[in-house]
């Protein structure tokens, strides 16, 4: 398949911060894409805090980063191998706090 899709980005928990403290982006993005190459986009094209350390760990989201795909623990969707579908709707919610 070729062409583009539509998806829904929802950040919260202070992961909002690393994207223009915005929490809602709808993204045009190449259709057949993995999550996993979602998430790398994500941190190279689109966060404005450039420090990717705070968002990537190797080639995943970092511990305490929870992801859910249509309101489902990626987990259950095959993670970072998910194939992101047209209209779906990815929320990153950072469960990282300071004290």
């Amino acid at each position: 398949m070729s062409g583009s899709i539509s998806v829904t980005l929802e950040l919260s928990g202070g992961a909002e911060l690393m994207f223009a403290n915005t929490r809602l982006h709808t993204l045009e993005i190449p259709a057949d894409l993995t999550l996993q190459s979602f998430l790398l986009y994500l941190a190279d094209e689109k966060m404005t805090d450039k420090r990717r350390d705070l968002f990537i760990q190797g080639d995943t989201v970092r511990p305490g980063m929870l992801v859910l795909i249509n309101d489902a623990d990626w987990e259950l969707e095959g993670e970072g191998e998910y194939v992101i579908q047209d209209r779906d709707v990815i929320h990153l919610i950072s469960s990282l706090h300071g004290g």
